[in-house]
């Protein structure tokens, strides 16, 4: 019998596959090594293969497609309803595989090496800024022992660094100016790295069409910019705004229930480093528009009137997903289609 779909288990050496015919008989369930990978799926005719949208999935999606397959991807909160029972790779394998096989199941969309390696950038510059933040509060807290404080806001901890990187002599005493030291200089080569890193992005953009779309978008820099579509791609994964918005949780929570509507807080699922952007870019927006209300949309202030400030900025966040969707879609920047 011709296999039609296929649930593949992904994991690091040994993956597990299950595979079906079209009126759903079981052809085999059974483990192979990576090794084994595309010389198996090189023997099978050309069907449907389903997994879970985990770590290496993005690869071995877009190995399998060279090889003429149908992939698709899925959220793993999704496909777990669908196991029966226990936890093993060959009853998360028969999940797979009957999961991607309803009609209404969501997929993720299958990213290309350039998105990727746009997330590489965006994945260590994230890590560096944590580790800055860590040395930053690092170097306030012991200095704090000696009275000495430095004033809120990573610039004046890097201002201090350098300072005490040239100082030949402080009131520290040698032990603690000895770390102080040395904590000063991983600050600073830090900062120099996070430094290198925005630059590589900022070039990127320079060269991509969409992101510089994106930037027409008030509160969309070029980190936020090229996120979004390092992480989203295209338009076409999503039917609407909504859907992108809801993807990147930053739709109320529905829990309505007997004819009454109740809407709750944000969902915050997806993205979550998606949703920091945009937050964070509002923020810098609603800044903005209280210090310039003459150049500000007035659909922000009206919103600013009626909510405070942290309800309005996820608030333009939502809507701010929905104009990158509808950029996106019709290929036009956020003047032409105010115009």
């Amino acid at each position: 019998m011709k296999v039609s779909t296929i649930g593949l288990d992904l994991a690091k050496n040994v993956f597990h596959v299950h595979g079906i015919s079209g009126d759903g008989t079981v052809l085999f369930n059974r483990p192979i090594r990576r090794a084994q990978m595309i010389r198996f799926f090189e023997q099978q005719p050309s069907c449907l293969v389903g997994m879970e949208a985990c770590a290496t999935s993005h690869y071995w999606a877009r190995e399998l497609r060279k090889l003429g397959h149908d992939v698709r991807l899925m959220p793993p909160n999704y496909v777990k309803p669908y196991v029966k029972r226990g936890k093993s790779d060959a009853a998360d394998a028969e999940a797979i595989c009957e999961a991607v096989t309803r009609p209404t199941m969501r997929t993720v969309s299958v990213k290309s090496e350039h998105q990727q390696a746009l997330l590489c950038q965006h994945r260590m510059r994230e890590l560096l800024v944590s580790q800055r933040t860590q040395l930053s509060n690092a170097i306030r807290g012991l200095l704090g022992e000696f009275g000495i404080t430095i004033r809120k806001g990573v610039g004046y901890v890097l201002e201090y660094a350098e300072f005490i990187r040239d100082a030949e002599k402080t009131d520290l005493p040698e032990v603690a100016l000895d770390v102080i030291k040395s904590l000063s200089g991983q600050l600073l080569t830090l900062n120099r790295e996070i430094k290198h890193l925005e630059r590589s992005i900022l070039a990127a953009g320079r060269s991509d069409p969409r992101i510089k779309l994106l930037k027409t978008i008030p509160g969309i820099g070029p980190i936020t910019a090229s996120a979004i579509i390092a992480t989203v791609g295209s338009a076409d994964t999503f039917k609407s705004g909504r859907d992108l918005a809801a993807w990147i949780g930053l739709t109320p929570l529905n829990k309505s229930s007997g004819g009454k509507e109740r809407l709750g807080g944000i969902s915050k699922k997806g993205d979550r480093y998606l949703r920091k952007l945009l937050v964070v870019g509002m923020t810098s927006r609603i800044v903005s528009a209280r210090s310039n209300p003459e150049k500000t949309d007035p659909w922000v202030l009206r919103i600013l009137e009626r909510k405070p400030a942290r309800l309005a900025t996820v608030a333009i966040a939502n809507k701010t997903a929905r104009v990158i969707w509808a950029v996106l879609r019709r290929n036009e920047s956020f003047q032409t289609q105010a115009v």
